[in-house]
């Protein structure tokens, strides 16, 4: 008896699946607040120098126009102002087009007078993050990627270690804690240091979360599971843009997306660790505890009462100690470097694309509410797409399909003009949408081609590489620099490059979870031997002249 057949005797997808599905699926609503989180607290508002203070300007009534210089938009400009007072400037002839007469300017010695608006309290208007200093913006985003990409593969080793139920109760308390902190930052470095802190618990919850989901419940039901929690991170994009609009004040906005953690941690004791993960870790006393609960609270209690540690050991193949550690496993085999390359290749790409097209709401010109309730709303249709190609066609056409469509969306941009702004930006919501379907697939892809003994492992392989190419993307505009389309064409080639390196990776649509490496390699092995069917030659027969 496999351990999908045990599942399905004590429930398959019964009241415990439903419930914890629930319970995992509840903090995912929160991901995308703190991912996404920096378009609202490090908004950039309209600014310009504080004014020098004028000996005659007791009132506070003196124009700005003689203090700071205009830009070629006729509104101050944000870095500059005037050595001196332009009165001349005041005079009925004069026009804006003086401020052009080579008067000496100077950096903003005495600070920034923000304008009141969208992004009245930020980080920016706080430490003031502009001219000069506006890379420190970007510096604090990119900081809270390598965060989460340290946390991929620190949380993936260490979970596959010491379970995913106690990693994932930790990182529920660090995002809570490192959260609150940097609401309370007095400085912009604690500021960063919450921020990392943050991004590698935000990367423990993610992984666990998905591994937990995917080894407690039956076969059949992991499409439309991956899709719940898929379609609750977009929601949590919905109850960002909702809160930001209610809290415009970026440390109560900060706080009002941490302080949940500290409940999720809480109820995040009364979980049931995997029980796949104790038995191939050789605890099969705790799993056979776990899963008699499980019976109980699906109404099997009879079923839960006959097993025995003697039939779990049966249930999974016994994975022998892994030489080199988990780590090495991932590329010591062909089907393990083939699965390892592969999944590198989706997630890389994914988050390259979708990062590179959704972190500068700002730079679409429009309410920055409405585009991020417009980018989080396209999720919608895409993730259900998603699902119904990942049951219909399988999950290797449905990663391969919305990875080709996103690059083509993304180059389709190089040939539409600068002018149609509205058809951009549909094929920009296209082209996010199908890399938030790829996500959705790569959840569901990836945990079916890794197996259990180093599935956390294999999972935060892929999340490092994401978040390599979500550190990437920002770097890729510089390339605007050498020719306006580059950074489009890098953007949009790579999707498509990974749609084509999909097509290697074998099909999991209906196929049990791979329990132990083995199993990978003979799934590699008989997918060569199909492919050989395919190309044997008709006779191998000699004739008598050995031919």
């Amino acid at each position: 008896m496999t351990f999908v057949e045990l599942l399905a005797r004590l429930g398959g997808m019964g009241r415990f699946q439903v419930t914890y599905v629930a319970a995992l699926a509840i903090p995912l609503l929160m991901l995308a607040s703190h991912n996404l989180l920096q378009n609202f607290t490090a908004g950039v508002p309209e600014h310009h120098c504080r004014p020098r203070p004028v000996a005659n300007d007791s009132a506070g009534d003196v124009p700005l126009l003689i203090s700071i210089p205009s830009d070629g938009h006729h509104r101050p400009q944000r870095c500059r102002r005037y050595v001196e007072p332009q009165w001349h400037l005041l005079e009925v002839n004069s026009t804006v087009n003086d401020t052009a007469n080579g008067a000496a300017t100077e950096p903003c010695h005495d600070g920034w007078t923000y304008h009141d608006g969208v992004f009245a309290h930020t980080i920016v208007t706080e430490w003031d993050l502009v001219c000069e200093s506006k890379t420190l913006r970007q510096v604090a985003q990119s900081i809270y990627m390598a965060g989460i990409l340290l946390g991929s593969g620190l949380f993936g080793i260490l979970s596959d270690k010491f379970g995913r139920r106690a990693l994932l109760t930790w990182c529920y308390l660090q995002l809570g804690v490192t959260g609150a902190g940097t609401a309370a930052a007095p400085t912009f470095i604690v500021y960063c240091l919450c921020r990392f802190l943050a991004g590698l618990a935000m990367a423990g919850v993610s992984l666990n979360s998905a591994s937990l989901c995917m080894e407690w419940i039956p076969t059949e039901a992991r499409a439309v599971v991956g899709t719940i929690n898929g379609y609750c991170y977009t929601l949590g994009q919905f109850v960002l843009a909702a809160v930001a609009f209610g809290l415009p004040h970026w440390r109560w906005l900060q706080l009002a997306v941490s302080l949940p953690f500290f409940l999720f941690f809480l109820y995040s004791w009364l979980f049931v660790e995997s029980a796949r993960w104790q038995v191939i870790s050789g605890r099969p006393d705790l799993a056979l505890k776990g899963l008699r609960k499980v019976a109980r609270i699906n109404g099997r209690k009879e079923e839960g009462d006959k097993l025995s540690e003697e039939a779990l050991r049966t249930s999974m193949c016994q994975e022998p100690p892994l030489p080199g550690g988990a780590l090495a496993a991932l590329v010591r085999t062909p089907g393990m470097r083939t699965v390892s390359c592969g999944v590198s290749f989706v997630w890389f790409s994914t988050s390259f694309a979708y990062y590179g097209l959704a972190m500068d709401l700002q730079g679409f010109g429009v309410d920055i509410y409405l585009s991020q309730l417009v980018f989080g709303a396209v999720d919608i249709p895409a993730k259900l797409a998603s699902v119904l190609a990942i049951s219909c066609v399988g999950r290797r056409v449905a990663q391969g399909g919305s990875l080709a469509l996103a690059g083509i969306c993304i180059l389709a941009n190089i040939i539409v003009p600068m002018e149609l702004q509205m058809l951009r930006m549909a094929f920009a919501v296209i082209g996010k949408g199908s890399l938030a379907a790829s996500f959705n697939c790569a959840y569901i892809f990836s945990g079916e081609l890794f197996p259990t003994v180093i599935r956390q492992t294999g999972m935060g392989l892929g999340g490092t590489m994401a978040r390599v190419g979500s550190m990437v993307a920002p770097l890729v505009r510089m390339a605007a620099d050498v020719t306006p389309v580059l950074p489009l064409i890098i953007y949009g080639a790579a999707p498509i490059i990974s749609a084509i390196a999909t097509c290697f990776l074998p099909e999991t649509r209906n196929v049990p979870l791979p329990e132990t490496v083995k199993d990978v390699e003979r799934r590699h092995r008989a997918g060569h031997l199909k492919d050989e069917e395919v190309t044997v030659p008709l006779s191998t027969t000699k004739t008598k002249d050995g031919v």
